[in-house]
């Protein structure tokens, strides 16, 4: 696993696997990468790049292996070059891996340290001292690179630093700006780069992905792998975190009872209510809420051809049910309530989309 400078987790690492700029195998997306490639054969490759799409696919990945052939001379000259992989053992390869490189700055949240954990934001003063490396010439005349990861950990400040860059950026820059929800980034940052949305994976990726990473994910039985499939969505990090059998079995507790909507089965309900308001249960009451708007977002997919009178109580029902969620957690307030008034609530809506 990858570790920070001070040797602790990296924001968002999911333990177990390598982190983007130590993974050297990519798997799908074939499209994004040949945009960069022919933006280097031509000699005019874009100096902004969003690169957008859900979680856990590989937009990070992408950005790396960007940033390694780029800051390699030689293959960023090649006129004929038709792929990014560069060597592990390589010189450029070790120092990004390192964040040692000197024309490389990567903008993310700052790791945990002993006293404290990571932060939740990317503060403007971080933005400033990165892109002070924009100010002067790249030492062997090479591209300067810049990875934000990601997009939405940036303050308002700090991206509208991060702009003033970007709208005069200087020869031969690149920078490489990660978002989960691109249609969210600044708009003026937005305008300025080059939009390349990655898609979901295709399963027999995911396992290929899957296979790279050894022992011991690849020691988990295929029947468990084919589940966590079922809810990856596309997802390589999601899969990964779905190769669970209990909470797989957990999930399909809560669509058994969404299915049967707007029958209740309120024993069951009560039970899950119950259960989901013990101290421990913090990561079975996120599910439990990813599970219900995945189905309500399903729900709405199916029916998309009924017209916006007939969706609007399952909208309208999510909404509510997002407000009360984030009420739950900012006053700290007891679950049990909250969740026996989702299902009467989804019950209703149901009722009256039918």
């Amino acid at each position: 696993m990858s570790r920070d400078e001070q040797g602790l987790a990296e924001p968002d690492q999911f333990d177990g696997a390598p982190h983007p700029r130590e993974q050297f195998a990519f798997f799908g997306h074939r499209d994004g990468e040949d945009a960069f490639l022919e933006g280097l054969r031509s000699g005019r490759l874009h100096h902004a790049w969003l690169i957008g799409g859900a979680q856990g696919i590989g937009k990070a990945t992408l950005a790396y292996r960007v940033a390694r052939t780029v800051l390699d001379p030689q293959r960023s000259n090649e006129r004929a070059i038709s792929s990014l992989d560069v060597p592990a053992g390589s010189h450029v390869a070790r120092q990004v891996a390192v964040l040692s490189h000197p024309n490389l700055s990567v903008l993310r949240r700052a790791p945990a340290t002993d006293k404290k954990g990571p932060s939740a934001t990317i503060p403007v003063d971080a933005v400033r001292r990165a892109l002070g490396m924009f100010g002067s010439t790249a030492a062997d005349g090479g591209y300067r690179v810049c990875i934000v990861d990601s997009a939405e950990d940036l303050t308002i400040s700090s991206a509208n630093a991060l702009l003033k860059v970007i709208e005069e950026p200087p020869p031969r820059s690149l920078f490489l700006i990660v978002s989960h929800a691109p249609q969210r980034v600044l708009p003026t940052i937005r305008s300025r780069c080059r939009r390349l949305l990655l898609r979901p994976l295709e399963d027999q990726d995911i396992k290929a992905a899957i296979a790279s990473l050894g022992s011991p994910w690849t020691d988990i039985p295929q029947d468990v792998v084919d589940q966590a499939l079922r809810y990856g969505e596309g997802s390589v990090r999601r899969t990964l975190e779905f190769l669970d059998a209990d909470k797989v079995a957990f999930i399909d507790q809560v669509n058994r009872l969404l299915n049967g909507l707007p029958k209740a089965d309120t024993k069951q309900i009560l039970a899950l209510a119950e259960a989901l308001s013990k101290r421990d249960a913090d990561d079975s009451y996120e599910l439990a809420l990813e599970t219900v708007q995945r189905w309500v977002s399903d729900r709405l997919h199916e029916r998309a051809g009924l017209g916006a009178s007939r969706l609007a109580p399952l909208v309208e029902v999510c909404d509510k049910i997002g407000r009360s969620a984030r009420e739950i957690d900012v006053f700290n307030l007891d679950r049990r309530p909250f969740i026996l008034t989702m299902f009467d609530d989804l019950a209703e809506a149901v009722r009256r989309a039918a």
